[in-house]
């Protein structure tokens, strides 16, 4: 297999310009007189962001391009956690490195929401992960929805919180992921119905493929973390399962593109395309991924382009 490598390309479907800049990752400079929110990731983090408006401080843990699963924060940040009027975090067993940090502040009395709990959550159905919850929920403006107002609902009880601002900048928002949610409908339906197959770095796509008709291959690392390694039978089931099905675009996270990619060169028979994404954190503004929204405009015309005729 020859395998031909895209770079990551800044792109949107028809970014609108109603997109609202973010505070960064929150290099928060200190308290102020507004309430402190913290976030766990930066996709969470925007979108909090955009609940909040000018309603409090959204302090974002994860830094832009970092790994949700393997991050971890600074005793600085860790201590600030404990003064915070709500903690918000994805949940699922997403944060791996941070979940010590979180237990220590909710065992303390802070207040948080876990993202997680406010939807149904799909499961894995393959690999190592096989039956356990699936946190990549954000692939699905549809569930996003729910998020939003679970957490909205949240932030209406804090104090020094104006909740008719909120209900304001929850209408905005999510007539923008329902917007979202329609111009990905489009553009995956014109996908052929045989092309619409999903090979991915880890399994990251399991909520997009279900709410758009695709079917998930596989992934090189056959399981929901990126701290996972595959085996050499897991590769050699993957090279297969990629010649049966023609699949012509191997989707990978743009913060670990090549990552075994190279193996499967050396497997296979046929020629693929290896597209970054961003999948699990935004990229810097003015890139393409600088918020939630364009993140996924960016990610839909990639990834219809890569498994079009």
């Amino acid at each position: 297999m020859r395998v031909i490598r895209a770079a990551h390309v800044s792109v949107g479907l028809a970014l609108s310009a109603t997109l609202l800049t973010i505070t960064g990752c929150a290099q928060a400079s200190g308290p102020s007189d507004r309430p402190l929110v913290v976030v766990s990731t930066n996709i969470l983090g925007d979108v909090v962001d955009e609940i909040v408006g000018d309603e409090a401080e959204v302090l974002v843990l994860m830094q832009r391009g970092a790994d949700p699963h393997s991050f971890e924060i600074s005793a600085m940040e860790a201590a600030r956690i404990q003064d915070a009027d709500l903690i918000v975090s994805n949940g699922l067993g997403l944060e791996e490195g941070l979940e010590k940090n979180l237990d220590a502040a909710t065992d303390a009395g802070v207040r948080s929401i876990t993202a997680g709990e406010l939807i149904e959550p799909l499961e894995y159905s393959s690999g190592d992960a096989a039956g356990a919850p699936d946190p990549h929920f954000w692939t699905d403006p549809e569930r996003m929805v729910e998020v939003v107002a679970g957490i909205a609902a949240e932030l209406e009880k804090t104090d020094g919180v104006d909740a008719s601002a909120i209900a304001s900048n929850v209408a905005s928002y999510t007539a923008q992921l329902d917007e979202l949610d329609t111009e990905m409908t489009a553009a995956f339906a014109a996908i052929p119905e045989e092309r619409r197959q999903l090979v991915t770095n880890h399994h990251v796509f399991g909520y997009l493929a279900a709410r758009y008709d695709f079917t998930v291959i596989g992934a090189v690392i056959p399981g929901g973390t990126t701290l996972a390694a595959p085996s050499a039978s897991d590769l050699d089931d993957l090279v297969s399962a990629i010649e049966k099905a023609q699949v012509s675009t191997i989707f990978a996270d743009s913060s670990q593109p090549d990552r075994l990619v190279q193996v499967l060169a050396d497997e296979a028979s046929i020629d693929v395309y290896v597209v970054a994404l961003y999948t699990e954190s935004l990229g810097e503004p003015g890139g393409g991924a600088g918020t939630y929204l364009q993140m996924m405009r960016s990610n839909t015309e990639l990834i219809a382009t890569g498994l079009s005729p």
